[in-house]
């Protein structure tokens, strides 16, 4: 199943060029045009899947192992301390195009990984109140 408006369904079909690191049945591995750091690379599956909420727990397990195995060789191709693993679901989360992608994105020590800014000063009764209404979807 592909998109055929999906600029990753495209790399998938070899109709736009990529910079590819990995390739199986399921999934393929390439480098990010703009990159947060050498050897930024995204693990996508083949198969056009929006979000997280869209893939099945099977899937997801393998994508996962396949994003390990290739976290392992940007590591080591790329000499880095550590690496980000990132995954978006959608525009407000800053997913920019619509098929599942996991980033792999290498950093040293002389890159600072930046978080986004965090709620300053809950209480654990607060916490206690959305931990209640997360977890009663569980």
């Amino acid at each position: 199943m592909s998109n055929s408006t999906c600029t990753f369904c495209k790399l998938v079909k070899k109709e736009e060029p990529a910079n590819w690191i990995y390739e199986d049945e399921f999934a393929i591995a390439f480098l990010d045009i703009n990159p947060i750091s050498e050897g930024h690379t995204l693990v996508i599956p083949k198969k056009h899947i929006e979000t997280i909420f869209d893939i099945s727990d099977e899937e997801i397990a393998i994508l996962f192992k396949i994003v390990k195995r290739v976290a392992i060789a940007v590591k080591k191709g790329i000499n880095a301390e550590g690496i980000v693993i990132t995954q978006r679901n959608g525009i407000a989360a800053g997913q920019r195009v619509p098929h599942l992608h996991v980033h792999i994105i290498p950093r040293s020590g002389e890159q600072m990984f930046r978080q986004t800014q965090r709620i300053q000063g809950q209480s654990h009764e607060e916490l206690d109140h959305v931990a209640k209404k997360i977890s009663k979807y569980m």
